[in-house]
């Protein structure tokens, strides 16, 4: 990130004086503890409310039998957006993790005795691309160069503004920053401009996933996750994605940022426009302004009065929501053969699996699926000589959820894990724990049990999500992966900041 960038964004949190206002946040995943540390920097009176008994949201952890699980996330990518996170405060990662890069960054398996090594350095990336497609090489460096240019303005600028009014982009700059960041077509178009191969235009198109989107309906502008991908490098915080949790947790306290756990808000009480407490089953709490880190959708249909709410049921049933997912937690009491930290199994039809999570919701028929072994890096996750296995399978939203289902899936996926990789893994799992729809509604009010929050689809980009500020209550504020700038890690750690840079402009 260029340093005047850093400069900027720290000079705003540190030029206000204790203001004495009482903020109530609820909900400890990253833009919540985001929005929460800068608010206490800037000198708030900042109480974070968690509904369950530990922080993280969607990154909590957990340990059994000497496993130790990352219940969500498992991706570290774009780390200068953690770099410049923890710098706003005079910190760097480095004082709360050890982070380590992944060479190869992962594997993708096309099919029997048909493993793709992805590896870390550039001049072997293009090697592998060449061997695959004569001249994509020099395509590659084409590419990577416009979506370099994409991430520089998309992640240090575009995401960064609120986007509460068409006007925040009308400017010359900007407007000519648009055309080159290709927001108007598809990433599908764009990648074919410059390849061909099948299993380059998979690897290619994969990172828009996380996007909760296929690539025909995602804009190109997409393209800097590629960069971030390519050129930024997947990496791996010692310990599991917990880590960034815990030290995001202790930086919020080093800010004053008081912790409540075991909290779930039950509701939350407007007088005149104005939200002056928010409710949890056994105690009440005083609020001059209150920022919703929850479920936005919940946070409208259960939290508020129906006057209060933005946004209509027909609204959000009209959203297109990220996909669920069925996930397995599992332990093995042996060391596996053919499996790298991240494994994405391309085996099967993609177009078919996106068909059944986007256009004709359905339990899949053959579902693609991703494995992260972690232990492959990190002993310190599994028993010695074991290994620590996050088996996920991409879903759509709202389906039914039950564990006959789930039992099915697992044995389907683990029929194709174990023939792939030329190896037995189901009689030596010590350990296995399940993970789906309606786990992501208990433990998180996740709307129809997403995984994700909202699509980045183009009809969702920008000032067409849900606002960061309530229409209805003038001190709510939302945060999280249904508002601005959407899903993801980083993105929800700039979700933090950017309501915390609106609250302070506004009311502090």
């Amino acid at each position: 990130m260029p340093t005047w960038g850093l400069r900027a964004r720290q000079t705003i949190f540190s030029i206000f004086v204790p203001t004495g206002k009482k903020v109530i946040v609820i909900g400890s995943g990253f833009a919540g503890l985001s929005a929460a540390t800068n608010l206490a920097s800037a000198g708030f009176r900042v109480t974070l409310l968690e509904k369950n008994a530990s922080p993280g949201g969607r990154a909590r952890q957990f340990a059994e039998g000497g496993f130790v699980f990352d219940m969500g996330p498992s991706w570290y990518w774009m780390p200068d957006v953690f770099e410049s996170y923890f710098g706003r405060f005079g910190k760097h990662p480095s004082e709360y993790y050890d982070l380590v890069r992944l060479d190869p960054s992962y594997t993708v398996v096309f099919g029997p005795n048909d493993f793709m090594d992805i590896p870390a350095r550039m001049e072997q990336l293009r090697d592998l691309f060449e061997s695959l497609e004569p001249g994509s090489a020099a395509r590659l460096d084409a590419f990577l160069a416009q979506a370099a240019y994409k991430y520089r303005v998309g992640i240090h600028e575009f995401v960064y503004k609120p986007s509460r009014s068409v006007t925040e982009f009308i400017d010359p700059r900007i407007l000519v920053s648009a055309v080159r960041m290709d927001i108007f077509q598809s990433f599908h178009a764009h990648v074919r401009r410059f390849f061909r191969n099948p299993k380059i235009l998979q690897l290619v198109e994969f990172p828009v996933l996380f996007l909760g989107a296929v690539p025909q309906n995602t804009p190109a502008l997409y393209s800097l996750m590629n960069y971030a991908d390519m050129q930024g490098g997947t990496w791996y915080p010692m310990g599991g994605m917990h880590r960034i949790v815990e030290g995001m947790v202790k930086l919020a306290v080093e800010k004053g940022v008081t912790f409540e756990y075991n909290q779930e808000v039950t509701g939350i009480d407007v007088v005149g426009g104005r939200a002056s407490s928010v409710r949890t089953a056994d105690r009440t709490y005083e609020a001059d302004i209150v920022v919703a880190g929850a479920d936005y959708q919940h946070v409208e249909s259960q939290l508020l009065g129906a006057g209060s709410r933005s946004y209509s049921d027909d609204y959000w049933n009209k959203r297109v929501m990220a996909p669920s997912s069925l996930l397995f937690y599992l332990g093995v009491n042996k060391k596996l053969q053919k499996l790298r930290h991240h494994n994405l199994f391309f085996d099967a039809d993609f177009g078919l699996h996106a068909k059944e999570i986007y256009q004709t919701p359905r339990w899949p028929t053959e579902p693609l699926f991703y494995v992260s072994a972690p232990s492959q890096t990190d002993p310190g996750v599994a028993p010695a000589g074991c290994e620590n296995l996050f088996v996920l399978i991409p879903l759509a939203p709202d389906l039914e959820d039950t564990e006959a289902t789930r039992e099915k899936y697992y044995h389907l996926v683990m029929d194709r894990l174990e023939k792939l990789t030329g190896q037995t893994i189901r009689d030596a799992v010590v350990y296995k724990r399940s993970y789906a729809h309606r786990d992501f509604k208990s433990d998180y009010h996740a709307f129809k049990g997403n995984a994700y929050g909202l699509a980045n689809t183009l009809m969702q980009t920008a000032i067409l999500k849900p606002s960061l500020k309530s229409k209805k209550v003038n001190n709510l504020y939302y945060t999280g992966q249904l508002t601005v700038p959407g899903p993801g890690v980083p993105p929800s750690l700039i979700s933090g900041q950017v309501v915390a840079k609106e609250i302070i402009r506004e009311l502090g």
